[in-house]
């Protein structure tokens, strides 16, 4: 367990650090310490909000919140990351969606953000705001049903659009994970609200110090510690292996 509560802890540090939750990375870890798949998005999602709590704090202090695009996203998205918390879905299902999830934010964590940023400007804007309308809901769902906040599936999207600066992506990326976490959250525990699954949560309490602590150092320091390229490169390292192993059954 030691070994987990550490990881999560780092895992906090470093996703708090450049405004994300680490769901991606939480459901990798889960994954590996084979604990039951009913309660890995709960644990992924309490996570997610206990650390992006500090970055929408630091981002809206900074004035850096555009509230009326971050409202058109979390209005789509949010009933979707309900819904997706409430559907009933068995192991296997659960399994396959996590694991294409994982794969692609994996794939993702690799692309340099200037190739984001170039191929933004060959496509037309109104075709990045019809993909923003439909990530929303997507991610959402997906939010929902295994537990991954979805800043690493928004934040392409938003380049594509050309109406958001660079400076406000990280900061909506950050809202929209944490109100995606809560109306997940709630959803999962609509739908499996039994006293023993809800005991064995509790015992992973934990984790949830952890990433408390280290998603609060994170936020403080920024990015100053680690180059964000390492930390992206290594992350995606993990979730692409943990998303192999399920996918490949080994």
């Amino acid at each position: 367990m030691i070994y987990l509560i550490s990881a999560f802890l780092i895992t906090a540090f470093l996703y708090a650090s450049v405004g994300f939750g680490g769901g991606s990375t939480y459901n990798a870890l889960l994954i590996l310490y084979n604990v039951d798949y009913l309660l890995i998005p709960k644990i992924a999602l309490t996570c997610n909000l206990i650390v992006v709590i500090g970055g929408t704090i630091r981002y809206q202090l900074n004035n850096l919140i555009p509230w009326k695009k971050v409202l058109a996203l979390i209005i789509f998205s949010a009933p979707f990351a309900w819904i997706g918390g409430r559907l009933p879905i068995d192991k296997e299902l659960f399994l396959i969606i996590l694991g294409i999830s994982l794969l692609i934010s994996g794939v993702l964590l690799l692309i340099r953000k200037e190739e984001i940023e170039n191929f933004s400007k060959s496509v037309n804007s109104k075709i990045g705001i019809f993909l923003y309308s439909i990530m929303s809901v997507l991610i959402g769902l997906i939010s929902g049903l295994v537990g991954i906040g979805g800043g690493i599936f928004l934040s392409p999207v938003l380049h594509l659009t050309k109406t958001i600066p660079s400076m406000n992506i990280a900061a909506i990326s950050s809202v929209f994970i944490f109100v995606n976490s809560i109306a997940g959250l709630s959803g999962q525990f609509m739908k499996d609200n039994n006293t023993n699954l809800i005991n064995e949560f509790v015992g992973y309490y934990w984790l949830f110090f952890a990433v408390l602590i280290g998603g609060s150092i994170g936020t403080y320091l920024g990015i100053k510690t680690f180059h964000p390229k390492i930390v992206r490169r290594l992350t995606a390292i993990l979730v692409i292996y943990v998303s192999l192993r399920i996918l490949l059954g080994f």
